[in-house]
């Protein structure tokens, strides 16, 4: 459970953390786990779950940070070939403010539903059963748990569900990994998913706040860098990565 009152500290030493290098990579330090992630539809055709894929393998030694790219243009993804020194600005825009202070409130019977569309990753785990600023505010109990597995589903922690009673987030748990996330019902590549309070660094050197689930832009294009804001889109980004066979066409 995560407070909505405080920002969790950066820790002075992390065992995994990820650095932001300027107008390059994210460097990845105390290799965590890397493995791509499908966004999996349920059976109305609606993001519902996610899949396990590949555990990417970095090609540096173990001993050394790893390259993720960040800039969409690298023949090795997920990781940096370089490609990245031909005129990728990687202008850092985002906030170092908690992502609850801009965030809309919807206040229903049970929870309180927190929305920072900043950073939509376009997921869509939001959109099942009905939509869940819709379902929160229904008084059910199946609704009310559908709208706490939708909030908790979306990558990017741009959706909060909010206990009133205890005013704490409800977070599923996660270990501190990244996945490559994947998105073959809309066609796309999606960002980097960042679980479990992975912190991250700006370029220099400065933290921006500790959350359980984040979203780092990969297509290059995000206007709320590093975070995704859902650029990849409407650009059809693609890493060409292969997908678990049940994915493919």
């Amino acid at each position: 459970m995560t407070d909505t009152k405080k920002q969790t500290p950066l820790p002075e030493q992390q065992d995994i953390y990820i650095e932001v290098s300027k107008d390059g990579p994210y460097l990845v330090f105390g290799n965590p786990t890397i493995r791509q992630e499908v966004i999996a539809p349920n059976e109305y055709g609606q993001s519902w779950d996610y899949v396990k894929g590949d555990v990417y393998h970095s090609p540096a030694p173990p001993e050394e940070p790893v390259a993720l790219c960040r800039c969409g243009r690298s023949k090795n993804k997920p990781f940096c070939d370089g490609s990245h020194a031909h005129g990728f600005d990687g202008t850092e825009t985002a906030s170092k403010e908690s992502i609850i202070q801009n965030a809309k409130a919807y206040q229903g019977p049970k929870y309180t539903l927190l929305d920072n569309e900043a950073y939509c990753a376009f997921a869509r785990f939001c959109d099942a059963f009905g939509q869940v600023w819709n379902l929160v505010m229904n008084a059910d109990e199946q609704s009310q748990q559908i709208a706490v597995r939708e909030a908790c589903q979306c990558p990017a922690g741009r959706l909060m569900m909010v206990d009133p009673a205890t005013g704490r987030i409800l977070e599923f748990k996660l270990e501190k990994s990244i996945g490559v996330l994947e998105d073959p019902r809309l066609g796309v590549s999606g960002p980097l998913f960042v679980k479990g309070g992975i912190p991250v660094k700006d370029a220099s050197g400065q933290p921006y706040e500790v959350r359980n689930r984040q979203t780092l832009c990969r297509c290059g294009l995000s206007k709320n860098k590093p975070f995704c804001d859902g650029s990849h889109a409407p650009v059809r980004f693609h890493d060409d990565l292969p997908l678990p066979e049940d994915f493919q066409k």
